[in-house]
């Protein structure tokens, strides 16, 4: 796979997030995709396999109403790593463990994203958002 067509997969895999898409995300996902959590999303952790993707999407869709936006992506010549670097504007719906309680709150964030990738299929994505207050971020303002 080219660098071309690499750049484009994860350009396909945020238009199927941002349009909330799961079945089309998950087609672009290998079977034991690996998810590295970071952020208010996650502690840190990884999780396997396409069910626990459908899972963190739903999770993630039930919580939050999110979308990527100013995307930038570039990909290695070879085609097996690609990197994304966007703004993840949301409004914080449900609460979710571990977090303030939810009210509408709007936010945004400066988020990246690594993807590997292999034979087409995204096999690893390592989802990077700084959450942290001192980061300079607008979490949960309204």
């Amino acid at each position: 796979m080219s660098d071309r067509d690499s750049a484009g997969l994860v350009k396909r895999y945020f238009d199927a997030l941002n349009a909330r898409d799961v079945d089309g995300c998950l087609s672009l996902l290998a079977d034991d995709v690996v998810h590295d959590l970071s952020g208010m999303h996650g502690d840190g952790r990884s999780e396997a396999g396409k069910a626990a993707f459908r899972a963190w999407l739903d999770q993630t869709a039930r919580c939050y109403e999110e979308k990527a936006v100013d995307l930038f992506v570039i990909a290695s010549e070879d085609g097996t790593r690609a990197e994304a670097e966007f703004t993840l504007l949301g409004v914080y719906l449900e609460t979710e463990d571990g977090l303030p309680d939810a009210e509408g709150q709007n936010y945004s964030l400066p988020a990246g994203a690594i993807f590997e990738i292999r034979d087409g299929k995204v096999t690893r994505v390592s989802d990077m958002l700084d959450a942290h207050p001192d980061s300079g971020s607008h979490l949960f303002s309204n």
